[in-house]
């Protein structure tokens, strides 16, 4: 499998963080979850796995790798049987690429066996776990994850419900978890509503998942959205809400839609798909297409797709199929190197040459980080006889980086913190360069149900890591 920072040097995007699931009162529990991971499988290709439960045990099977080759044994579903399950994609954020950072994980405690799965950040699990050892505690993984498993088992309330509760107000930072006990599941979204998380029914069967999108394939019917702050539970008598008393501002990350969702799901009460179309007409709106006098528009795919048709609509410019992605790229054999990287771009991506001959052409991307994979593409368009290369981004300049869940490089390998808007242009090789302003992106989005993350873009960030330490310096 390809390290992390291979991998994002390939895609020169955000990685995307991790998808849950959990799945109540169903015979196929655990054939559902994984289901619900091959919809969620753009949130995290690093581990996948499932915890079930009987009622009396749990069954626990995860490994490296995509949810087809973890799940390739065609008798699992008899090996993780029960009403009950968990899942999890992942791509680490904090932890190593390894096994024993793959989730669910799962473990005995003086009250029982528990599972967990986590999608985000938590800025204070450092600290938190610091702590813990100092008290005693033995960690298994690197995961931040692992910290509140140790939360739970050590809190004194009776019930799991209170003792969630307990660990989400010591936890700061960004989290959609699932717990799993023998009898019931435990989802949590974090009170500023950072990642998202909905509940679904499939006839007597109560799901909780990352994205809608996890919800059709399964032919669930999508009921609304975890509330930032609530607890839901999902047992023998139904889902039951726990919502806090009070909440804080929500801020829901706007790179969700600007990139990491799937386009068909529904999150943060609006349609990915929707939204990013709004983007593309906003763009066009404040391009005043002085230095354009484009033919066509083309995206880069897929994640830009509904993007650049906005751009095309409000523009007028033609939308053509410019960028074509091969989906189906493996591990190679070459080494690492700069090498690589060029080839890996030419095989992820090749021009439709009678698209773009002799023609001026808009190219709509979601965002730049180091802007690598872009120059080579605009250096692939130009050979394929491209006129002019114009290029637009749907998002303003990522200047900071991200500390609730994505994975972005450090602030010295953002480029637009390194060089201003014309120095990328001319690096990327393109004729013009321009962003989506901050105004334009929050006015793509609903706002009647709270506000938004846009730290990666304007360096406010909700919640300060150097500020937060632990539950005990928080306390004295």
């Amino acid at each position: 499998m390809q390290n992390k920072s291979e991998n994002v040097e390939l895609l020169d995007k955000p990685q995307s963080n991790c998808g849950v699931v959990g799945i109540h009162g169903s015979a196929e529990a655990a054939k559902l979850a994984y289901f619900s991971l091959y919809a969620l499988q753009h949130r995290g290709q690093e581990s996948a796995g499932v915890v079930s439960s009987d009622g009396n045990r749990l069954y626990r099977h995860a490994g490296m790798g995509l949810v087809s080759d973890v799940f390739a044994d065609p008798n699992l579903p008899e090996k993780l049987p029960g009403t009950i399950a968990i899942g999890h994609n992942r791509y680490s954020t904090t932890g190593a690429t390894r096994l024993s950072n793959a989730q669910p994980l799962l473990v005995k405690s003086k009250d029982g066996l528990m599972a967990i799965s986590h999608n985000g950040n938590f800025v204070n699990a450092r600290a938190i776990r610091q702590d813990l050892e100092k008290q005693g505690a033995i960690f298994q993984t690197t995961s931040d994850t692992e910290v509140v498993l140790h939360l739970l088992a050590r809190s004194k309330y009776p019930n799991m419900l209170e003792r969630l509760r307990e660990a989400t107000t010591i936890l700061k930072g960004a989290f959609s978890l699932v717990v799993m006990t023998r009898d019931a599941i435990y989802a949590s979204r974090d009170p500023h509503g950072f990642r998202p998380m909905c509940l679904g029914k499939k006839r007597k069967t109560n799901i909780v998942v990352s994205e809608s999108c996890a919800l059709d394939l399964l032919d669930a019917k999508y009921l609304r959205d975890v509330e930032p702050g609530e607890i839901v539970v999902l047992d023998k008598d139904g889902m039951h809400s726990h919502p806090l008393e009070e909440r804080p501002q929500r801020h829901a990350c706007i790179f969700e839609f600007v990139y990491f969702s799937r386009p068909d799901s529904r999150i943060f009460h609006e349609n990915v798909d929707r939204a990013r179309r709004r983007l593309g007409k906003n763009l066009a709106l404040e391009d005043d297409f002085d230095d354009t006098d484009a033919d066509i528009v083309i995206s880069v795919p897929d994640s830009s797709n509904t993007a650049a048709v906005g751009y095309s609509r409000r523009s007028g410019i033609k939308f053509e199929l410019g960028l074509i992605r091969n989906h189906y790229i493996g591990r190679t054999f070459i080494q690492p190197g700069q090498g690589q990287r060029d080839f890996k771009t030419r095989v992820k991506f090749n021009t439709v040459k009678g698209v773009l001959k002799g023609r001026k052409v808009v190219v709509v991307d979601d965002s730049i980080v180091r802007g690598t994979t872009l120059r080579q593409l605009i250096g692939m368009i130009r050979k394929a006889g491209a006129k002019e290369v114009h290029v637009r981004i749907s998002s303003p300049p990522i200047t900071s980086p991200c500390y609730y869940g994505m994975d972005f490089p450090t602030k010295d390998e953002l480029i637009a913190n390194q060089m201003s808007i014309d120095e990328i242009r001319a690096y990327i090789g393109a004729d013009s360069l321009r962003y989506l302003s901050v105004d334009g992106l929050l006015k793509a989005v609903p706002h009647e149900h709270g506000g938004y993350c846009t730290a990666c873009f304007s360096g406010k960030y909700p919640i300060l890591p150097e500020k937060i330490k632990s539950k005990y310096d928080l306390e004295n």
